[in-house]
This record gives structure tokens, C-alpha cells and sequence, in this order.
């Protein structure tokens, strides 16, 4: 086929006269056309602290691609800050995740290049862009933007989850006014990806422990000289792998993919991790279930946590000794021989890490673990019969059973004018619905209620169960990705107040104590709520996938 012929030919032959004119046209030459050209997918944005030094950190990284003799070309890409997107707006957060993958993709596909530098930083955005590169299988490596900055006061050192935690507190009078003017001006203390173990951190530590990262591009301080050796190091290394003909497949296989979920259950990452792992399996070619990620991430013990399942932050970690510290605390469960797309294998890296400098409160060894079995309790019963996510090693022990009375939102906009009313008895469970990927649409995050809980004082007494989504800045018993989902029938759109719902992470189930006669009855009177949806929300209410399928909508859905 003549395409064929085309392709097989020099970049500057007759049939590709047009591309190089254009090319030409935005200042390259015809010698630069003839190297290799390297995809630089940049998700800068300057409303957006985790991606506002990205653009800087590009330049680091073009600097690298020439310098290995690459050309460097630049695109943009979408960056939702979830912080920000918050109610009404959260709604198209986790949509993005897929547009960026298909951004990224037909980007990629139509200007035909030969590899690519993925700069992200932030929650949908890195998931995103792991599913592009999976589908794409180019030569690629990621490049993290870097850690923000704790707010340091003589008392104690405070992150973003801390502040979130302010507002439950201040509006039941615990801090007043003006200590929460003082958190909410400073808390958020510099650009970078918040300093604790929130989805962002979580998936950026996953693409460090699966090979596709530079080992320390996650916890280093954004504005570190570090960070710009990185971003060169990561700009030559693509142009290398255009050369040596090592596919994102060479280096995200099952073993590594496998290593990165125990490194996550071993460090206490977010819930919203499970998701993403699962849609990433399935653009990988895995069969890979939820089940299969329970077995996964509960052979490894947990040696880590952070905020804000515990006092230490994302800087704290970085001093304890980092990644590599973790990986080599559980590397006698990981597989070994992987090979790294920065260069070598995984235990070539570990061997050459030095353990003596490890700050052994803040990262444990295998044989002093925080608990056993993993940091995550995938839990089943009749009131999630495909499955339900807590994250266990943020509970406190007093809560790892609790049994209470429901009180039933059917938004969660529902639940928030009660906490605000200071309406919430302790005991409870809280049961918020039609947030699911269908129902909301889009699967919002609930941890804005989830943090005024502790605030509040309740974490200790106060359980809540939805069909959307929590945070890594969540602690206490929150269960979320209840499946099936409120709007697909599932036994949760059957909850009424009063009802009795136990959760026992010890046995890893969540019931709803009605029979079964009488869940027939109210399933006969069921009938979904009017919630119209516009836009993108309606095409994707029409095609998404569920929960304990990772969520898949543009990508990673069965033919």
C-alpha cells in the first residue's frame, strides 16, 4: 500500500512535502524533522497549583530531547483541579480522566510521533495519561510535577486535608473564625501536588513503583534543582528508548503493574487508586478483576501512612528516605526483575539504596509493620453485591465494625445542607446515592463531608456508604464505589431511613439488615429519580461503566 511506502520512507521525502512545509512554517528544519520526534503531553494550567510549574519543568525536558538529539514538540492537555471542582463541578472530574486519555491519543496517532514525555501531576491527569500510553504502547516515560510545601507552625505542620477537615470544625464551633481564616490562607501553602497521600501522590508514586517514573519525581519539593535533572534526564531517556525500540509495554507489564498496586496498598494510597488501576488494566490487555486486585494488595504488609491517616506528610516521607525506602521495605514481595524505563531493573535500583539512613517511625520494615494484609478492604454483602472500598488503614480500630441506624441522601448536595445545620447524630451511617458513575453522573468525590466528619468530631462514631467516590484526604469509615449503583437498581437505591446497615471490616462485609421479602417489595415500588443530564454528562450516563470495573468510558470497555 502506497501508505506503507510513505511511511517507510525519510520524514523529508516528496509524499510527506506538506508535513515538513508546516513543520518548516513553525521554525523547524529540515534536519530537525529527520529525528526522532518525542510527544511532549504538558498539562500545565496556572489555575492549578499541582500543574503551575509544569510549564517551566517542559522546558527541561525539551532541553533533554535535543540534547539526545530528538525533536521536542509540545502539546497541552487538560488538568481539573479537584480541590477546586467541588458540588455541581466535581460531576465532570473523573470524565476527564478518559478525555485526556483520548486527548492524548489522537494527538499522538495523527501527528505520528515516534515517542513521548508524559508531564503531569494531579488526580484524573496521571490515570489519564497511564491509559494513554497503554494504548498508544509508544516509547514513553512520566515526569511529576513535585510536592507542595506543608504549612509549618510552632505547633504542628498543616496540608490540604487539614484544611478541608477546618470547615467541619469551624462550623461546629470547635476553631473559630479566626483560626480558620488563618488555615485557609496559608494551608495551601505553595504550588506542587498536595503534601499528602491523596489520589495525586498515589498515582504518581504508582507510576515510580511500576517502572514507568523516575524513582523520586513525587516527593521531591517542586521548586528543588532536582526536579530539572529529572525533567532532562527523562527528555534524554525518551529520545533512547525511540531508538532502542522499548514500547511503554516493555515496562508496564503484570509483574510491574502487580508490584505498583502492593507498593500503593503498603503506603495507605487513596481508594480512587483501585479505580484507576482497574481501567488501566484493561487498556494494558489484563484480565484483571476487582477480586484479583484484593488478592494483590493484601499479600504485602502496610509499612507506611501518611496524612491524613496519620501525622506525617508527603516532605516527611521524602526524608524518611522516599520511594525507594518503601519499595526496599517490602521488596521480598515484589517482583525483582522488571526492567525500569529510566534504565535498569527494579533490584538493581533497590540494591544500590542505602538503608541506614531510613527513618524507620515514618517507613517500617516488613518485619515491624503498621498492620498486616494491605491498606485497603474490598467489602461485599447485599448492600454491595459487586463490591464496595474502604480504605481500613485510615479507621480508627474503635470503628472497624460499626453498626447504626440510616439516614438516606439522595445527593450530596442533601448531605451537605445537613452538616452545615450541624444535623448529624453520632451513631449513624450515612448513606448518600445516585452519586454513582450513571446516577451523578460522573462519580463525585464526597471528600469535602467526608473531612467535616472529623472536623466535627465524628469520624469515631459516624460511618458513610455511597455509590460515588472518596479521597485519598479521607480518613475514618468511608465506604464508597458501592456496585451496583443506586441508579442501575442496585440494593442501595432500596435504603430507607431507620434502616439498620453493619460494617465489619474484620469479615470485609457491608449489610443492610432487611429481608430479602422485604427488599422484593420496595424493588417492585422502586422507580428512578429524574436527574437530567446535559452534554457530556449525558453521553457519558449513556455509556460508562461501573465501579468495580474501573469506571471505563472512552476506553478500556469490552468490544
Amino acid at each position: 500500500m502506497i501508505c506503507d511506502k510513505v511511511n517507510e520512507q525519510s520524514k523529508t521525502n516528496r509524499f510527506n512535502a506538506y508535513y515538513v512545509g508546516l513543520m518548516n512554517a513553525c521554525g523547524y528544519r529540515d534536519k530537525d524533522v529527520e529525528k526522532p520526534t518525542i510527544g511532549i503531553a504538558n498539562s500545565w494550567s496556572e489555575f492549578n497549583p499541582g500543574h503551575r510549574p509544569l510549564r517551566e519543568l517542559a522546558q527541561y525536558v525539551k532541553e533533554g530531547v535535543w540534547a539526545a538529539g530528538g525533536l521536542p514538540v509540545e502539546f497541552d492537555v487538560p488538568a481539573i483541579c479537584d480541590g477546586m471542582a467541588q458540588l455541581f463541578s466535581m460531576d465532570y472530574v473523573l470524565p476527564s480522566r478518559d478525555l485526556i486519555a483520548g486527548a492524548v491519543n489522537s494527538v499522538a496517532r495523527a501527528q505520528s510521533f515516534d515517542g513521548l514525555v508524559f508531564i503531569c501531576s494531579c488526580d484524573k491527569i496521571i490515570p489519564g495519561m497511564l491509559m494513554a500510553a497503554a494504548t498508544l504502547d509508544l516509547p514513553c516515560i512520566f515526569v511529576t510535577g513535585g510536592a507542595m510545601m506543608p504549612y509549618q507552625t510552632p505547633d504542628r505542620n498543616y496540608v490540604t486535608s487539614d484544611l478541608k477537615e477546618a470547615i467541619g470544625a469551624v462550623n461546629s464551633a470547635k476553631i473559630d473564625e479566626k483560626t480558620f481564616a488563618v488555615m485557609r490562607r496559608n494551608t495551601c501553602y505553595s504550588c506542587g501536588t498536595c503534601s499528602m497521600y491523596g489520589t495525586a501522590n498515589s498515582m504518581s508514586v504508582f507510576c515510580e513503583a511500576m517502572g514507568v517514573a523516575p524513582l523520586g519525581t513525587t516527593l521531591t519539593p517542586f521548586f528543588a534543582a532536582e526536579k530539572a535533572r529529572q525533567a532532562r534526564d527523562a527528555g534524554e531517556r525518551a529520545v533512547e528508548l525511540v531508538r532502542e525500540g522499548k514500547p511503554f509495554s516493555r515496562f508496564a507489564t503484570e509483574k510491574s503493574f502487580k508490584n505498583a498496586i502492593k507498593h500503593a496498598s503498603a503506603t495507605g494510597a487513596s481508594t480512587n487508586l483501585v479505580m484507576h488501576s482497574l481501567a488501566l488494566a484493561r487498556c494494558m490487555g489484563l484480565e484483571f478483576s476487582l477480586s484479583d486486585f484484593d488478592e494483590v494488595q493484601r499479600s504485602v504488609p502496610l509499612i507506611a501512612r501518611f496524612k491524613p491517616a496519620s501525622q506525617y506528610n508527603l516532605l516527611d516521607y521524602h526524608n524518611a528516605g522516599g520511594v525507594a525506602a518503601s519499595l526496599n521495605s517490602i521488596r521480598a514481595y515484589l517482583e525483582l526483575d522488571c526492567e525500569l524505563a529510566i534504565g535498569g531493573t527494579l533490584r538493581e535500583l533497590l540494591d544500590g539504596h542505602r538503608d541506614d539512613y531510613v527513618n524507620r517511625e515514618v517507613i517500617h520494615s516488613a518485619d515491624d509493620p503498621i498492620m498486616e494484609n494491605g491498606c485497603f478492604s474490598l467489602l461485599y454483602g447485599n448492600l454491595a453485591e459487586r463490591g464496595c472500598v474502604v480504605k481500613r488503614s485510615a479507621v480508627l480500630p474503635e470503628m472497624m465494625r460499626h453498626r447504626g441506624p440510616a439516614v438516606v441522601f439522595d445527593s450530596e448536595e442533601d448531605l451537605m445542607e445537613r452538616m452545615m445545620d450541624n444535623r448529624i447524630e453520632p451513631g449513624s451511617v450515612l448513606v448518600v446515592r445516585y452519586e454513582g458513575p450513571k446516577g451523578g453522573p460522573g462519580m463525585r468525590e464526597m471528600s469535602i463531608p467526608a473531612a467535616m466528619l472529623v472536623g466535627m468530631g465524628l469520624h469515631n462514631s459516624v460511618a458513610m456508604v455511597t455509590d460515588g467516590r472518596f479521597s485519598g484526604a479521607t480518613r475514618g469509615p468511608c465506604v464508597g464505589h458501592v456496585s451496583p449503583e443506586a441508579w442501575e437498581g442496585g440494593n442501595i437505591a432500596l435504603v430507607e431511613n431507620g434502616d439498620i446497615i453493619s460494617i465489619d471490616l474484620f469479615t470485609d462485609t457491608v449489610t443492610l439488615e432487611v429481608s430479602d421479602e422485604e427488599l422484593a417489595r420496595r424493588r417492585a415500588a422502586w422507580k428512578r429519580p429524574e436527574k437530567p443530564a446535559e452534554g457530556i454528562l449525558r453521553a457519558y450516563r449513556r455509556t460508562v461503566g461501573p465501579a468495580d470495573e474501573g469506571v471505563c468510558w472512552l476506553f478500556g470497555q469490552d468490544e
